[in-house]
């Protein structure tokens, strides 16, 4: 932003060419450079993954899930060719487009996929706030939430670039024991401040078939790949 500034006038002795020169310097300074314009709200309708071979479905936020513990303000961090400086700002959901769906060739793990449609870098929590559950339950506090993968530091997104979460929904492949009556996976992409408030979950539906049993979640990554290693090291 710029700042005009003014010297003060010389006294009334100086001759008039020097108090001219003084009054020439009254002018504005030079402006810093604008930042990047944001892209105008999108209201595109955010679409989960097919794993059971339908179309996309759209969804929309619904019920909140509770905060998980584990982001928490700071400098972002970078991660990969997606991430970048900490000069990034808060992304703003409108700026984002959200979709999760079931990797291929891994059912239980699903990719968080977050995409800055925005027109500058801005920034995430290390991790969103994700748990699962019954999508026609009236008690939500009974939602399972996953283990978690350590780290603080925010998350820088590039415009145009996208930023992966992987949640590994039943680690030791268990075929028993399972989770009954778990039928969806609420995410809220940005955890840690009120820039994006709890009416902003996504909820995204799991088919039928899914496990469910004590799931573990990674760290926003650059990459799917970078992703499923970060989901990896939940617990550990």
């Amino acid at each position: 932003m710029s700042v005009l500034r003014r010297r003060p006038l010389l006294a009334s002795v100086v001759l008039v060419a020097g108090a001219g020169l003084a009054l020439t310097a009254c002018g504005p300074d030079n402006t810093d450079s604008a930042a990047p314009a944001a892209s105008a709200p999108a209201s595109a309708p955010v679409t989960a993954g097919a794993p059971a071979g339908g179309a996309p479905a759209t969804t929309s936020p619904s019920r909140p899930a509770p905060h998980t513990t584990s982001g928490q303000a700071g400098q972002a961090g970078s991660g990969g060719s997606g991430g970048g400086s900490a000069e990034g700002r808060p992304c703003d959901i409108r700026n984002l487009s959200i979709s999760a769906s079931a990797r291929s060739g891994a059912p239980n793990q699903w990719v968080i996929e977050v995409r800055n449609t925005g027109g500058g870098a801005c920034s995430l929590s290390s991790l969103p706030a994700v748990d699962l559950g019954d999508s026609a339950a009236q008690d939500r506090s009974k939602n399972i939430k996953p283990v978690l993968a350590s780290g603080t530091a925010r998350y820088t997104v590039q415009a145009g670039q996208k930023a992966y979460v992987v949640i590994d929904l039943d680690p030791s492949g268990a075929t028993a024991g399972t989770a009954q009556g778990v039928n969806e996976i609420n995410v809220l992409v940005d955890q840690d401040g009120t820039n994006m408030p709890l009416a902003n979950i996504r909820n995204f539906p799991l088919p039928g078939e899914v496990r469910v049993l004590n799931p573990r979640m990674g760290l926003y990554r650059a990459s799917v790949a970078e992703a499923v290693a970060s989901a990896a090291t939940a617990g550990k």
